[in-house]
């Protein structure tokens, strides 16, 4: 097999394409032959050394990819080989093959594209569960959608919609906006060149958004939750920006607003029944074609440097998929 090593875990540029022994899958694992994988951005902080997961060295990253069943370890059962599966394991997906417990599998229905279902179970899971379990989110209600043309902003806008709700979508650029709207977005600002808070104004009439998803964090954090509306619901979903930013308490006392945490990782560890009931239904809306991964390009997996060269200079509008086919 082939895959992109991190024995030093100082950025990309110290990965390195070898050629390693073939796994054997150890009890309760599967060995999948990978036929995409996708870049998230915890894949940049888990080489940086940023990640709050630190793996033992050397290590091959790449949390999210999909194939076909290769080999099973001792006790699996409900998969054979050639089945068609998709993982989110935390490392190993930037490679031909990957050994994984079998816990971790997704099995994928007829016609699911395997480019699609490398991008699709950590923005779907996390935005799903952000939107529909940890904010209640009701049809009617706005959305403001934060970085909305990355990865789990473009899912956010088409769970959103998919629950009935309005979306505005922010996002750095006019170009990432004009996605936004194409996606389905009922409005959109380009926080780069307007006031945000003018314009959530503007848009809900003075009430402002329901619910606020934010992935981004930084200074866009107090403007947004200070124009929330009254019993809004603020999702903390992650940090692209680097900063993790304070809030005066006082914000939530007025506004009658709550502050939420997402981890989506660790819901689905709690509460893995719920977790494969919502897997169920984004699947089943995936069939439907109510939501659909954005690919913003699709590589040969050893151009990786290539795809970790434009997801840090915030240009990727979805996901950068990796595959092993070209």
């Amino acid at each position: 097999m082939h895959a992109w090593l991190c024995e030093n875990p100082i950025g990309p540029e110290a990965l390195a394409w070898k050629e390693l022994p073939t796994p054997e899958p150890g009890p309760g694992q599967v060995r999948v032959a990978i036929k995409a994988a996708s870049l998230n951005f915890p894949d940049l902080l888990i080489v940086q050394n940023k990640y709050q997961i630190k793996p033992s060295l050397p290590f091959v990253p790449g949390a999210e990819f999909a194939g076909v069943v290769e080999a099973l370890g001792e006790g699996v059962q409900g998969l054979k080989v050639g089945d068609p599966v998709a993982a989110f394991a935390g490392t190993g997906g930037f490679a031909t093959q990957a050994c994984v417990p079998a816990s971790q599998l997704m099995p994928l229905p007829p016609g699911f594209d395997f480019k699609d279902a490398a991008a699709f179970i950590c923005t779907y899971a996390t935005s799903h569960h952000a939107l529909l379990d940890r904010a209640s989110l009701q049809a009617g209600e706005t959305v403001l959608v934060l970085g909305a043309a990355g990865g789990v902003g473009t899912a956010a806008i088409q769970i959103a919609k998919a629950a009935g709700a309005r979306v505005i979508a922010a996002a750095s650029t006019d170009e990432k906006c004009a996605c936004c709207e194409r996606l389905g977005a009922d409005a959109s600002i380009n926080y780069s060149r307007v006031d945000m808070r003018a314009a959530l104004k503007a848009l809900t009439q003075g009430k402002g958004p329901d619910v606020i998803y934010d992935p981004v964090g930084g200074d866009l954090v107090e403007p947004a939750f200070r124009s929330i509306a009254w019993r809004g619901r603020y999702l903390v979903v992650g940090f692209a920006r680097g900063q993790i930013p304070a809030l005066p308490l006082n914000l939530m006392l007025l506004k009658g607003a709550s502050l939420v945490g997402v981890f989506w990782g660790e819901f689905a560890k709690r509460e893995p029944k719920a977790n494969a009931v919502m897997m169920g239904q984004l699947a089943q809306w995936y069939a439907q074609g109510k939501v659909k991964p954005v690919l913003d390009s699709v590589l040969a997996m050893n151009q990786l440097p290539a795809a970790f060269t434009r997801m840090a200079g915030r240009q990727v509008m979805g996901k950068i998929v990796l595959t092993t086919d070209i």
